[in-house]
This record gives C-alpha cells, structure tokens and sequence, in this order.
C-alpha cells in the first residue's frame, strides 16, 4: 500500500523550505524489478523536462525501492538520482526480520542470490549518491539492524552520507511531529540538502 502521510505531507513540507518536490506511487504488490523500472523511468521523464538535479526520497518500503534507484549496478546515468533521503527503510533482504517486504517484492522462495542482488547494503559502491539517512531504535517493525547495515556499507565504500538513529519511535513516524527528538529528522534532512546546494 501507498501511505498517504508519506505522500502529500511531505511534498507540503519540502514545498515550504523551497524544494520542488512531487509524488510518486510507484506500483506496490508487483515482483522485483517493476518498482525500481517504474522510478527509473520517473526520474527520466523528470529530467528529460530540463531539470538538473533529481533527489529520491522514501520511506520504508518506499525507502527499499529508493535505495533501489539509488544503488542497483545497471542503472543508466540519466535514471539514477543525485541524492537519495531514506526513511526507516528494509535494507536487507537477506534478514530474517521485515519479512513482508521481501515476500512481496521477491516471492516466497526467492533464491539467495537474488535476496543478495536486492539487498540495499549489497549494492552500495562509491559511485553512489550522497544517501541521508534516518531511523529509530524503537521501531519493531523495520528493526534499526537494517539502517546499520546500510550506514556501514555506506562508510566501507566512502559514499557521502549522514545517518541519524533516534532512541524512541515507532515505524511509520513520516514527518515525525509530536514524536520525541526522532521529530528533528525534518530540520536535519533539509540542512543537509542545503549543504549540498539541493535547497535554498
């Protein structure tokens, strides 16, 4: 399913600190690699309107089919965004743990090689984008293991990147207001676009 706290309001948010952003529903319930062809196309046509510099963002699932775009070897250049921000994202399909992403996206007896080959920690080279990165140690649902595993990868192959753990939290905080210090995710993610020049 499509969260719609994790549509809409973001857009409003990134839309208040001047980032142009928009939704994008890319299609859920279908196998590896429909998602990940579907945002790569996404970021075509965006760029193909003359637009520089494109950013990804997700949030759990949607965080997995970001980091997808971001880090899948095959990419070509102009499908492959500048920046990726992801949100308490199942990292690893090779993990006992979050086991619904995997059914979904891979079926039930999806062989190991290919749990590896859609294992975001798997993928990460140093060609990678900048990656921000955040999660919550309380999240039962998409355990913090996964955002650490992503963060090492991300360390080992020198990809620029910033990783925030909160202690407190639940799975699907979204833009974490009224949600203890996991609600400074906002204010940190945008200072880190701007750092990079992707906001004003």
């Amino acid at each position: 399913m499509h969260a719609e706290r994790s549509s809409e309001p973001i857009v409003e948010w990134l839309a208040s600190a001047g980032v142009a952003a928009s939704v994008f529903r890319y299609p859920v319930l279908t196998r590896h690699p429909a998602p990940l062809l579907a945002i790569r196309e996404a970021i075509r046509e965006t760029r193909s309107t003359g637009v520089e510099t494109v950013g990804v963002m997700g949030f759990s699932a949607g965080g997995h089919a970001a980091g997808l775009a971001a880090y899948a070897p095959d990419g070509e250049r102009d499908e492959v965004p500048d920046f990726v921000a992801l949100a308490y994202p199942p990292v690893s399909m090779e993990l006992g743990t979050h086991g619904a992403s995997r059914v979904n996206l891979l079926g039930e007896d999806a062989d190991p090689a290919l749990r590896a080959a859609t294992s975001l920690d798997r993928l990460v080279a140093p060609e990678a984008p900048p990656t921000f990165l955040w999660h919550t140690g309380g999240d039962t649902v998409v355990p913090v293991e996964h955002a650490y595993l992503l963060a090492s990868a991300l360390a080992r192959a020198g990809v620029p990147h910033e990783t925030h753990i909160f202690e407190r939290g639940n799975h699907a905080l979204s833009l974490a207001r009224d949600a203890g210090t996991a609600s400074a995710w906002t204010a940190l993610c945008l200072s880190w676009l701007q750092s990079h020049g992707w906001a004003p």
